[in-house]
């Protein structure tokens, strides 16, 4: 059964900076891409950041230049590191896990950690 936590979300003042991190377990992890998706109130669920297997990553627009999305294989986990963070940032964060057909047949998601960034 893969399981993913998140962890690490909370208040922050504009301009500051928070790292999420998601733990993963019941995966091989190292051949799935992993991605950080977050939903603020009143709108869908939207890509932030993507991991591929082989490191490569992809961001919003939005975010690049602030967030950095890695990952460590070893300790099945994928971190969010997030620097500069404005009001529009506040919302859930959700880890995401795709499928690699082999330990993981679908997408995963966890259950989501909140950020809340205030003026």
């Amino acid at each position: 059964q893969v399981q993913l936590v998140e962890s690490g979300g909370g208040l922050v003042q504009a301009g500051g900076s928070l790292r999420l991190s998601c733990v993963a377990s019941g995966t091989i992890f190292s051949l799935n891409a992993m991605g950080w998706y977050r939903q603020a109130p009143g709108k869908q669920r939207e890509l932030v950041a993507r991991i591929l297997s082989g490191f490569s990553t992809n961001y919003a627009d939005s975010v690049k230049g602030r967030f950095t999305i890695s990952r460590n294989n070893a300790k099945k986990t994928v971190y969010l590191q997030m620097n500069s963070l404005k009001l529009e940032d506040t919302a859930v964060y959700f880890c995401n896990l795709e499928p690699d057909g082999i330990s993981a047949n679908r997408d995963y998601w966890g259950k989501g950690t909140l950020v809340t960034v205030s003026s």
